[in-house]
């Protein structure tokens, strides 16, 4: 092969039509995209496009056709970088204004590479051929074909036996025949789309003819859904959305059953791309013992400083249920209102200083424990805050008490911080919530602590305003500021010691209807509490150079400090019990902190920190009762209150371990023990194993394992255990079969008071 020539475009303007158009990324099924895919305002619903193959076409060969006349002469524009065309033969043929490149034809240019047979371009009809093993490579997308023709004026054109693939969404589509028709109007016929590997795909969506405008809507005839080469579906006739941006339409559904609580459980979500900026789902649940329930969210995004999520849900429950749990019961007859609401919504009006709102309200006590297995709050629970859009942040499930509804309006400046909050909470442990306390509102100012008028006395202040509401039982307002100075002295070069005095002055104001009419309730009132304490603290350190593959240094740090604490017994014998009293304290607490922090060595070179291990002991020794004069007949004085014991392992990625425990050092009994351990491996195998127990009040044992039992089949099982009452809360057996372009999710679940299968389908690149 001979170079005939290279175009250096440094005059041409070959950006001409770089149309950001995606042939078929995603037509062929609907999708819900994320609606926080993108940081920017203008795509923050709209990831971009791949570019259309039409565009480069146009581009190579306008080049060709202008360059050698006019190209010269041209206004000098923005370029694109040089085209580059090799071949074993070119002409140029007068009578008919037609270049020829024929034999190994290759055109380089700077997004790609064009190759072909022969390539021909008519200048006076502005028509280009393109011929043989057709190949048109650009930015990880594929066009082949037998024979691509294109008009450069009209912007149409054709591609016999087709096949493009598109690798922002892994998409492979072919036809007979792919017309372009104008700007964004595309024909396939012979259709398939699919985004499986392989030459017979394991599922594919094909149809004799699909007519699409891009950004619009589109046709499919004779459409259908094929398992391997057996079709499985049939429509005569679709029309679907051709959206660039997010898509409407149906999601795929959710099949359960559930033995106890619901029967057959369907849910099939439709999503709505209202517009750029807000988008809705309306989740329609059907099951078979309860009725119909419908839900809608609404996810809306102002700019990147205000967005926000609205849910609702409705059902009229059909089914009879009696039964007491605790403290509450139930005898429901047929035809029970029931329904939830959320909404979260947050907007920033500058750094530091935003509004956020996370309402939640459920009809009854019973909602998440009817509907523990499967709800909108359970699917959208995230502990991430960059998630805009999934930020329920309670389990809910059975194990639910409270619900707390919140909104607060926060200035977090570099001295101090002014919240404003409402908070209103649902105890689901009560029969009623008229006795449960609700903030309405509180406004509290923190100051950070910093240097007095140039002395070397530190000072900050503490405030605090509360409005408490309940219908039944005390309420009212309260006043709480405490003003504090402190006075930091090194001693030496080893230790540090730090001297505090505050003031705290509460004020409240009853409004219920007992103060100020019953005897000794007094209508208003106030406490002082004097607080004086003295930290001493130093810190012992030594480096070990390890020189490890992954660790280079390893830094032990020993962290003795002692606090002594004495609070005068204050006058509080008729504050309202909205007000947390305060107990005359002397005491002097000792806490001991281990950690040993590495510097890790990373593959390009640079350093990182980790703390692998952190041991903490601290205790408090109450003067007070080691003062006290025990009497015949009392207990005798037990000083050392509760030992507590903390420690976190988190030497790599693949183990991490926490243990938080209390001892009671009188009686030799463990008041509190919990621990947490999570294994995982380079596979992807994973272990967490949860352990709790509060003295006469929990003890459960929670286990999730992962296995990949093959690169396409994962294993999950899951066991909630109550080791009190001696009964399993939950066990859950998943299987997850996955494939290139598909997967299948079997799952069964045993709960304390219903079994559970659910069988779940996804395809994979099709947003479904």
């Amino acid at each position: 092969m001979q170079k005939i020539f290279m175009l250096h475009a440094s005059t041409a303007f070959l950006p001409l039509l770089q149309a950001e158009i995606g042939l078929l990324p995603e037509v062929m099924m609907n999708r819900k995209n994320s609606l926080y895919e993108e940081v920017g305002i203008k795509s923050i619903l709209r990831p971009e496009g791949p570019r259309s193959w039409i565009s480069y076409i146009v581009m190579f060969f306008f080049v060709v056709l202008l360059f050698p006349a006019d190209a010269l002469t041209a206004e000098p524009r923005k370029i694109q970088g040089p085209v580059d065309i090799e071949a074993d033969t070119l002409d140029y043929v007068k009578d008919t204004d037609t270049y020829h490149a024929r034999g190994n034809v290759i055109i380089r240019f700077s997004e790609g590479v064009l190759t072909a047979d022969s390539v021909a371009l008519n200048k006076s009809t502005n028509e280009a051929l393109a011929e043989g093993h057709v190949s048109l490579k650009s930015g990880g997308d594929i066009l082949e074909g037998d024979i691509l023709t294109f008009n450069i004026e009209t912007k149409s054109g054709a591609a016999e036996n087709a096949r493009i693939f598109m690798v922002r969404n892994h998409v492979y589509l072919k036809g007979s025949r792919i017309e372009k028709e104008g700007e964004a109007r595309y024909r396939v016929f012979d259709a398939t789309a699919t985004t499986c590997d392989g030459a017979i795909p394991d599922w594919s969506f094909s149809g004799k003819e699909l007519d699409v405008t891009i950004d619009g809507y589109g046709t499919v005839k004779h459409g259908k859904f094929n398992i391997r080469n057996f079709p499985v579906f049939y429509t005569p006739y679709l029309i679907f959305p051709a959206k660039t941006t997010r898509q409407s339409g149906f999601l795929l559904p959710t099949l359960a059953y559930s033995r106890d609580k619901h029967g057959v459980d369907i849910e099939l979500p439709f999503f709505w791309a209202i517009s750029p900026n807000l988008d809705a789902t309306f989740y329609s649940r059907y099951m078979e013992e309860r009725g119909f329930m419908e839900g809608l969210e609404i996810r809306y995004f102002i700019s990147p400083d205000s967005y926000g999520t609205f849910y609702a849900d409705y059902l009229n429950d059909n089914k009879n249920v009696t039964e007491t749990l605790g403290a509450i019961s139930r005898d429901w007859q047929s035809d029970r209102q029931r329904g939830s609401f959320y909404l979260n919504h947050e907007t920033t009006f500058s750094s530091g200083f935003y509004l956020r709102s996370d309402i939640y309200k459920v009809s009854d006590s019973w909602y998440f424990k009817d509907f523990s297995s499967k709800n909108y709050y359970r699917d959208h629970y995230s502990t991430d805050p960059t998630q805009r859009f999934k930020r329920i942040s309670f389990q809910a499930d059975e194990s639910l008490n409270s619900l707390d509804s919140t909104v607060r309006l926060v200035k977090d400046a570099e001295l101090y911080n002014i919240t404003a909050l409402a908070r209103y909470t649902d105890d689901f442990t009560s029969p009623s919530n008229d006795q449960t306390l609700q903030k309405y509102p509180e406004i509290s100012l923190f100051t950070v602590k910093r240097p007095l008028l140039g002395t070397p006395l530190h000072g900050m202040i503490n405030g605090t305003y509360d409005y408490f509401y309940r219908n039944e039982g005390q309420k009212g307002h309260m006043y709480d500021i405490q003003p504090l100075v402190s006075l930091p002295v090194r001693l030496g070069h080893y230790a540090r010691f730090v001297p505090e005095f505050s003031v705290r002055e509460t004020i409240w104001d009853r409004d219920d209807d007992e103060s100020g009419t019953m005897p000794g309730v007094s209508h208003r009132g106030d406490r002082q509490v004097y607080t004086a304490s003295a930290v001493l603290n130093t810190e012992f350190h030594r480096i070990y150079a390890i020189g490890g593959k992954q660790f280079d240094k390893i830094r032990h740090v020993i962290k003795p400090e002692l606090t002594y604490t004495y609070i005068p017994d204050p006058s509080q014998d008729d504050i309202p019990d909205y007000v947390t009293p305060i107990d005359e304290t002397n005491s002097l607490t000792y806490a001991l902190t281990n950690t040993l922090t590495a510097k890790m060595r990373e593959k390009d070179g640079s350093s990182s920190y980790r703390e692998i291990v952190r041991f903490k002991l601290f205790q408090t020794y109450d003067i007070r009762e080691a003062r006290r004069s025990v009497q015949a007949d009392e207990p005798d004085s037990e000083p050392f209150r509760d030992l507590n014991m903390e420690l976190f392992i988190d030497p790599f990625s693949y183990l991490s371990f926490a243990a938080r425990n209390k001892l009671d050092v009188n009686s030799g009994d463990w008041l509190q023990t919990n621990y947490d351990l999570v294994l995982r491996d380079w596979r992807g195998d994973s272990a967490t194993l949860q352990y709790r127990y509060t003295q006469d009040s929990i003890e459960e044992i929670n286990l999730n394992l992962n296995a990949k039992l093959t690169s396409q089949l994962d294993a999950l099982f899951i066991l909630r255990r109550n080791e009190l009452e001696e009964k399993n809360l939950e066990r859950t057996y998943l299987l997850k079969y996955h494939r290139q372009c598909w997967g299948v999710d079997f799952g069964y679940s045993d709960g304390d008071n219903d079994r559970r299968f659910v069988v779940s389908f996804s395809l994979y690149g099709m947003g479904i």
